[in-house]
C-alpha cells in the first residue's frame, strides 16, 4: 500500500519537459504569496474583504502562506502531484469568486479577458499532476533513490 501511494506521489516523466510549466507555475504562485503579504489592501486581506470573505486577515495569510510554500515545491519539483492540489483549489475558488461574477455583470469577453492567467495556471496545474515534475526535479531524485515507479 506504501508503495502504491509513494508511486503515485512521485512518479514522473523521464524527460526534461517539465520545467517550464514548473517555473511558470512555481515562481507565478510564489510571486502572488508574497505579494499579498507586501501589499494586503491591494491583493491580500483587502481583496479577500471586497470580495466578500469572512476573516480576510486570516485567509489571505493563510492562501499566501500555501501560494509561497507550494510555490517553492513546484519549482524544485517535490511531491508535485500532492503540491498543486491547493493550487487547484486556489484558482477554482479565484474562477468562482471574482471570474464569473465578471461573467453575469461585464459579458463573456471582459470575464475572458480578466481570466486569461487565471486560465492558464488552471491548465498548466492539471498538466502537471498528468505529467509529474521530470528529471530536473526532487522527484525524480527520489525515484532514482529509492527506486519508486
Amino acid at each position: 500500500m506504501m508503495n502504491k501511494i509513494q508511486n503515485i506521489v512521485f512518479k514522473t516523466a523521464d524527460d526534461y519537459r517539465s520545467i517550464l510549466p514548473r517555473l511558470i507555475v512555481g515562481l507565478v504562485f510564489l510571486s502572488e504569496g508574497i505579494q499579498k503579504f507586501l501589499f494586503p489592501e491591494l491583493v491580500g486581506a483587502g481583496r479577500f474583504d471586497k470580495i466578500g470573505f469572512a476573516n480576510p486577515e486570516f485567509l489571505a495569510a493563510f492562501v499566501a502562506s500555501f501560494e509561497i510554500a507550494c510555490g517553492i515545491m513546484v519549482l524544485i519539483g517535490l511531491a508535485i502531484r500532492v503540491t498543486v492540489l491547493p493550487l487547484l483549489i486556489i484558482m477554482i475558488t479565484a474562477i468562482t469568486t471574482t471570474k464569473i461574477p465578471i461573467l453575469l455583470e461585464k459579458g463573456f469577453w471582459q470575464m475572458a479577458h480578466d481570466s486569461r492567467t487565471d486560465f492558464a495556471m488552471t491548465l498548466l496545474i492539471i498538466w502537471l499532476i498528468s505529467y509529474g515534475a521530470g528529471k530536473l526535479s526532487v522527484d525524480y531524485l527520489i525515484i532514482r533513490k529509492y527506486g519508486f515507479q
